[in-house]
């Protein structure tokens, strides 16, 4: 008899297993919350820590204009937004203090100022 390349499942296993382990834990709130507005990692810089959120075209509703290029984001733009995570007044100054940037610009944004 011929072997077969197929993997064996193990026993009591589903072929949508997989999918269920994938699910958001917590709150379906959060998890929606994240799914609108993206995951905020932060991010180690020579100039400090700082929070990082892609935006995606479909979120992105508002004209801004980029720090790294002041060239203007305009809507349906995929984009990055930035606001420092060790900022000296607090996260919320740091919050109210976030821009938007091209993902290049950002990327490639020169720490000497």
């Amino acid at each position: 008899m011929p072997r077969s390349n197929r993997p064996r499942r193990k026993p009591g296993s589903t072929p949508n297993a997989r999918s269920r382990s994938n699910a958001p834990e917590g709150n379906d709130e959060d998890w929606m919350q994240r799914a609108r507005y993206g995951v905020v990692r932060l991010q180690d810089a020579p100039d400090g820590q700082w929070h990082v959120r892609k935006i995606a075209p479909i979120n992105a509703v508002k004209t801004y204009t980029c720090p790294g290029c002041h060239r203007m984001i305009t809507p349906g733009v995929a984009h990055v937004v930035a606001w420092r995570a060790d900022h000296w007044s607090g996260d919320d100054a740091a919050a109210s203090n976030r821009r938007h940037w091209h993902p290049n610009c950002w990327e490639s944004r020169s720490y000497r100022y």
